[in-house]
């Protein structure tokens, strides 16, 4: 992820004006991918959550510098990569990150779990970060800030202009849903299981500016759309779009939010190597001006909630036919799509990982594990506490 900023202005190719799909010759430069992941602290004896993110974050920066920052909560933290080429060296930023917030974490006595939501009962409404904009949000949203101590893990892809970023957005609306089951880890809430897999899906729809993105007709569409949704007040800025997809509005990428806070690094691996074998796939398509496809909106929406609810061993909305089919064959379109895009080496790592999938399911599915052993919500904090730094 690069730092420069870029505009609506400047975004526009020249060649194509007003088009999503711009048509471009020549060969396409190497595909980047970074990622952002957010971490919940914890106290390893009570195991219930910690307000002490900002000492956390002050110590990490030390060796983090601005890659590791607060979130909404004081419960959360945030870390950044850089943008990477190949998967094996965003992996090690990754790893090397983790166990830095880790120790810093430790020398306070605490521990970083990654989990789209906390295990056990948390006040509400939660302790706020300070700062302008986190009171701005609760005077604006109110109660929903109140329920938002979620944690995401985004993904960012390289692209050149505003315009590519839309277009890739609209081939990739259809793969949210398994992307969705792929990295489900948030089925327990305010200590209880909420009987989904990923109960952070359902929680962040609320917000007014979120879930899938619409289908985006040009350039001015987009530009159309935000301003009045600022107009109108619904957003505080730019930065308040929560879609799914989104281009970024601060580095030249386009984002992909739909991702729970998964329990190790190899599962974000996962998820960023599906994330940039689609981008790649739908890069080319949008160089081909190929037409993205336009599933129907309620249709759509039905096929989130029911990746939420059941996750990789359930089953999932064809979108096409409207059907329930196996969510492994779903996922395994998604890989057939996205495993011929990636390099070689990405694919034999892909491919240890999706048997480790296939064998003991994804996060959801870990926590739930853990806790059957002996029905105990403390060895799922524990069992999060160990995978964060696997």
């Amino acid at each position: 992820m690069k730092s420069e900023k870029w505009t609506s202005t400047d975004a526009r190719p020249s060649t194509t004006g007003d088009d999503p799909s711009p048509r471009t010759t020549g060969a396409a430069p190497p595909v980047t991918v970074g990622v952002e992941e957010e971490y919940l602290l914890v106290d390893p004896v009570s195991r219930h959550l910690s307000t002490r993110a900002d000492k956390v974050v002050a110590e990490a920066a030390a060796e983090l510098g601005d890659r590791v920052t607060t979130e909404l909560t004081r419960y959360q933290v945030e870390i950044r990569t850089r943008p990477h080429t190949d998967l094996a060296r965003l992996g090690a930023e990754l790893r090397a990150t983790r166990r830095a917030v880790a120790r810093a974490a430790a020398a306070l006595g605490l521990r970083i779990v990654s989990s789209g939501t906390p295990v056990l009962g948390q006040h509400t409404p939660p302790p706020l970060t300070t700062g302008d904009r986190y009171a701005r949000s609760l005077a604006t949203f109110r109660a929903l800030d109140h329920e938002q101590t979620a944690c995401a893990c985004h993904v960012h892809i390289g692209v050149p202009d505003l315009a590519t970023a839309l277009g890739v957005s609209n081939h990739l609306r259809p793969w949210l849903p398994a992307l969705i089951a792929l990295a489900a880890n948030s089925p327990y809430w305010a200590a209880r299981d909420t009987g989904y897999a990923s109960w952070r899906t359902l929680t962040w729809g609320r917000w007014p500016a979120a879930g899938p993105p619409p289908f985006f007709e040009s350039v001015s569409h987009f530009e159309g759309l935000v301003d009045r949704l600022l107009t109108s007040e619904t957003l505080l800025d730019r930065g308040g779009l929560y879609w799914d997809i989104r281009p970024s509005h601060h580095v030249p990428t386009v984002e992909f939010r739909i991702a729970d806070a998964v329990p190790t690094v190899d599962d974000t691996l996962l998820v960023a190597a599906a994330v940039k074998g689609l981008a790649t796939a739908a890069l080319t398509a949008v160089r081909d001006a190929r037409p993205a496809p336009r599933p129907q909106p309620e249709l759509l929406r039905a096929a989130y909630w029911r990746a939420a609810r059941d996750g990789v061993r359930g089953r999932s909305i064809n979108l096409h036919t409207g059907r329930l089919e196996p969510a492994a064959a779903h996922l395994a379109r998604l890989w057939d799509t996205a495993l011929p895009a990636l390099a070689p080496v990405d694919r034999t790592a892909v491919r240890a990982a999706r048997r480790h999938l296939d064998s003991a399911g994804n996060g959801a599915d870990r926590q739930r594990a853990a806790y059957r052993r002996r029905h105990s919500l403390h060895d799922v904090v524990d069992h999060l506490i160990d995978q964060a730094t696997a």
